[in-house]
């Protein structure tokens, strides 16, 4: 029995839910599909690092198909379409898929579930994104949760399942036409020079073991918050396209940390996997926030200066890194030459964005999908809500980051600041984190004269956290 999975979050073979009942039930005969979904290529959230990697996923995925018999088909268009005709061509009785839970994700699977079963076709979809889906985890009133902390102690107090065992089944599909593995080119996507990692289950792997066997996770939690120290796991563009399961990395870590009997490292670890979790049933379960504020009434709040220019000028200048800002120009570099950037620092730029800018978080949730290679609907939604404090937790008079003092507590000797605003490199001492604040004869001494070398700050962060505060006071 011909049985069709198709690819999507899920780009690897093992731990993969919906493709190992795919394998099972057709004992091999399997038909594996990535759909080129224009509908998402002509988003205007499309980011082309993000393409690249995925097309670098694909070329892996195909080639670990191609070790077990079989291959990856590549076809372009409406999926539903696509499928009803690969399934009316191989005589396949089902077709299998792991879910999404974004509102578009869910538009679109219920448009394929409905197409394939008119033209008599089993759909099954499967839980594979997540650990808890939107509805496994619900307060005491039977409600989703909508504070992280409640939700983390009620995830954690649940059986948690592992992971798939492989079963190295040989495959064999039929001979259908497939596209070769298109280029950005080819999609019409945008060249991109921006320095991304590799893609593909392997190197997810590869990096989940390095990130353990280092012990550089047993210091996560001391660590995690310093931009200039590798202290992250960097495992976020693969748990945004599937080329490792959170349930391989949860159970690897929670066993890492019995081995090496240190735990600390490892629930903080636990525990930002648990916050994507939290961002995904948020969206999954109040889909409102894709298109506006969480906290309803804060849709009223008033953004921007008042003029529109002005307004045009902080945005573009923070787009670029030259907001006088050393902390949060040395952020969006990074972000702009590699398509990642660490999570405090964004914490860091997105409250620069909405509090001291006073910019419409949706404009910064826009820019950071299109140059993300992580970028992942749910949990940027989540973030920028975070700290524009309209989303779950809100705290609007209090979450206001002094991007000053962010400097100098999580890049205390600027070597990160460093790394990234090259224009800065002959600041030292506490100037580099105001910079603006040397005197002329130290600027030209450090070969930095402000307002030529590198910008005097762009606002005044005092005065805009009072408008902030007081914006939000307005509405109550």
């Amino acid at each position: 029995m011909q049985v069709l999975h198709i690819f999507r979050r899920d780009l690897r073979l093992s731990d993969n839910a919906a493709f190992d009942a795919a394998v099972h039930e057709s004992n091999g005969d399997v038909l594996p599909v990535f759909v080129f979904d224009d509908a998402l290529l002509r988003g205007r959230g499309v980011a082309p690092a993000r393409v690249r990697f995925m097309l670098d996923c694909l070329q892996s995925l195909d080639e670990s198909l191609r070790a077990r018999g079989s291959r990856l088909i590549l076809r372009r268009g409406d999926p539903a379409a696509i499928l009803a005709q690969l399934a009316h061509e191989t005589g396949a009785s089902a077709v299998f898929f792991n879910k999404d839970y974004t509102p578009a994700a869910r538009a679109r699977d219920a448009h394929i579930t409905r197409t394939l079963r008119s033209a008599g076709v089993r759909v099954e979809a499967f839980k594979d994104q997540v650990i808890f889906e939107e509805r496994e985890i619900l307060t005491g009133a039977g409600s989703p949760y909508t504070v992280f902390t409640p939700y983390k102690r009620a995830w954690l107090a649940r059986p948690r399942p592992l992971p798939l065992a492989d079963s190295n089944m040989v495959l064999r599909t039929p001979a259908v036409k497939s596209l070769t593995l298109p280029t950005l080119a080819e999609l019409g996507i945008a060249a991109s020079n921006q320095r991304i990692p590799r893609g593909g289950e392997r190197a997810a792997h590869e990096m989940l073991r390095e990130w353990i066997d280092s012990r550089r996770v047993n210091a996560y939690a001391d660590k995690r918050d310093f931009p200039a120290i590798e202290g992250t796991s960097r495992l976020s563009p693969h748990l945004r396209f599937g080329t490792i399961s959170p349930r391989t990395c949860v159970t690897a870590a929670e066993h890492a940390a019995t081995q090496f009997n240190q735990k600390d490292g490892f629930e903080t670890w636990i525990s930002e996997l648990i916050w994507r979790e939290f961002y995904q049933q948020v969206l999954a379960n109040f889909p409102y926030a894709a298109r506006g504020a969480f906290k309803k009434q804060y849709d009223a709040l008033r953004w921007g200066s008042g003029d529109d220019a002005l307004d045009q000028a902080r945005f573009d200048a923070w787009c670029t890194g030259h907001t006088g800002f050393p902390i949060v120009d040395a952020a969006m570099r990074q972000l702009a030459e590699t398509g990642w950037m660490h999570n405090r620092a964004r914490m860091i730029v997105s409250s620069f964005f909405t509090k001291d800018l006073l910019l419409n978080w949706q404009w910064g949730e826009r820019w950071f999908m299109q140059q993300l290679v992580d970028g992942d609907p749910a949990s940027n939604n989540g973030g920028w809500q975070w700290s524009a404090s309209t989303g779950t937790d809100a705290q609007p008079y209090f979450r206001v980051f002094n991007p000053r003092l962010q400097s100098e507590r999580f890049d205390p000797d600027g070597d990160y600041i460093r790394t990234w605003v090259p224009e800065l490199h002959g600041v030292h001492g506490k100037h580099i984190h105001a910079p603006h604040e040397m005197t002329p004869m130290e600027q030209r001494m450090a070969s930095c004269v402000i307002g030529e070398d590198y910008p005097a700050p762009i606002i005044d962060h005092p005065a805009q956290k009072d408008e902030i505060v007081r914006r939000f006071k307005a509405l109550g």
